[in-house]
């Protein structure tokens, strides 16, 4: 069944690739109009939904647009995120890499436990390593790609991960994470539009797979349709370090 799933995401994968355009100015001009012109485009039933009124508020002291740019990278970062993650979940509960993932010569653990068992067996070396990739990717994000953009708060288009150029050109080759190949550089403003705006539903979507998963293996019964593949786990899937390190020990 997992398998199956895999199938239907492979039909729109092209919606997963992030809209890209030119340099923004260093202007910001994405206020709440923006948001509700974009949540009719991806839902047109619901259509917008802020029941925290969350794109009223102006978070840290920062104005209203900035904190509307800040909300809209988190949720396209977290959708990304997890469009990840629920692809992983199920190509690790099917597959895993038949070489050794350790020097020592230790095999990836066996697709015959669930991923998040499958994550507790990772030895913890590998998985700083993971945090560490991640927390430089950030890093990254936050400061524009060594200043080639401006901050996503401060007039950068929502989402637009910096180029590698500036890494590229005096630390080491690393190809860009989007597009890489220049392949989409000729793109319609339109197919841009509509890609943005699968992107979201898609991302949003992941967000409730990946975390019908989790409950499903950890709490038996909770998600009714995938009781026949659940595989019960008792861990903890939100304390990644769990029984390795810990800050209180």
């Amino acid at each position: 069944m997992k398998l199956a799933i895999i199938s239907s995401l492979l039909a729109g994968a092209a919606a997963f690739a992030p809209t890209q355009s030119g340099r923004t100015p260093t202007s910001v001009s994405e206020g709440k109009a923006d948001l509700e012109a974009i949540a009719a485009k991806a839902n047109p039933f619901v259509k917008f939904y802020d029941p925290l009124n969350l794109s009223d508020q102006e978070f840290w002291g920062k104005s209203n647009e900035e904190t509307i740019a800040w909300l809209r990278q988190s949720e396209i970062k977290h959708g990304r995120i997890s469009m990840f993650a629920f692809v992983g979940y199920i190509v690790q509960s099917n597959f895993v890499f038949p070489w050794a993932q350790t020097l020592a010569g230790a095999p990836h653990p066996s697709a015959d436990l669930s991923p998040e068992a499958q994550w507790d067996a990772i030895p913890l070396g590998a998985k700083w390593q993971i945090f560490a990739v991640i927390s430089m990717l950030e890093l990254w994000d936050e400061c524009g790609g060594g200043g080639a953009m401006p901050h996503y708060t401060k007039g950068r288009q929502p989402g637009k991960y910096p180029p590698f150029t500036l890494f590229r050109e005096n630390v080491h080759f690393v190809l860009d994470l989007y597009d890489p190949f220049g392949f989409n550089k000729n793109m319609s403003a339109e197919t841009k539009e509509r890609r943005l705006v699968a992107e979201l539903n898609n991302g949003r979507l992941a967000q409730l797979g990946i975390f019908g998963f989790l409950c499903a293996d950890k709490i038996p019964g909770s998600v009714p349709a995938l009781d026949s593949i659940a595989i019960p786990y008792d861990g903890n899937p939100m304390i990644p370090f769990e029984g390795q390190f810990s800050y209180f020990n």
